[in-house]
């Protein structure tokens, strides 16, 4: 099947964005917990969130146009902090319906089922069913004039993970975790992990590993 650009274009629209949104392939599922200033709590779905960078602890995620009401957008202007909350199996679908148009009043927390979880010293509320979420600052918001999004960038300022997934050089175990992952728009999916590499080098071929990273040199 080969598609272009005309032929893309006259696709349906409904038909069009599936299509787009599956070209990217598996994508991280979170949930962002954030409140607004009278105290009103929100939470939505994302899949755009990405690393930026470790030094200092960066995330980025890309908002959509605000041609309707966005509150978790508006919610993390104006207060400066939220949490990125992982989805697991446990709760897959009752993320997925916050991704539903409630009025601002109506807290998805309530709508689907999932509990606010305060942490001294946090504004924001985690999902308490998270079992890897993290609390985040905002840094920057960059305005994408290519297609009126937001690029929200922010600094991870607090973890909370069950510590039997952080392996003995620091890497985080997503599947003990059972995270999920999501493609296009709607279909989610376990993981399977096939392997953990060592580091990449020239002329020289990665080998596998074990969980707990690279065996400690000796020299």
């Amino acid at each position: 099947m080969q598609i272009d650009k005309q032929t893309l274009m006259d696709f349906p629209q409904r038909y069009r964005t599936q299509l787009i949104n599956s070209l990217s392939g598996f994508k991280s599922a979170n949930l962002i917990g954030s409140i607004d200033e009278s105290g009103q709590t929100n939470l939505s779905i994302v899949s755009s969130v990405v690393h930026l960078g470790a030094h200092p602890p960066l995330v980025g995620l890309v908002m959509r146009p605000n041609t309707v009401p966005r509150h978790t957008f508006e919610n993390i202007k104006n207060t400066g902090c939220y949490t990125i909350n992982q989805v697991s199996q446990s709760f897959w679908q009752q993320a997925h319906q916050t991704s539903a148009r409630y009025e601002k009043a109506q807290s998805e927390f309530a709508q689907v089922g999932l509990t606010a979880q305060f942490v001294d010293g946090i504004k924001a509320p985690f999902v308490l069913e998270s079992r890897l979420k993290y609390s985040v600052k905002l840094r920057e918001i960059i305005h994408l004039a290519v297609n009126n999004t937001e690029f929200v960038i922010g600094e991870i300022e607090h973890v909370l993970v069950e510590p039997e997934a952080v392996r003995a050089d620091g890497f985080i175990d997503l599947q003990a975790l059972e995270t999920v992952t999501v493609s296009g728009l709607d279909s989610y999916h376990r993981t399977e992990r096939l392997s953990r590499l060592s580091y990449a080098k020239p002329d020289l071929m990665p080998s596998e590993i074990s969980l707990d990273g690279p065996t400690p040199s000796m020299k």
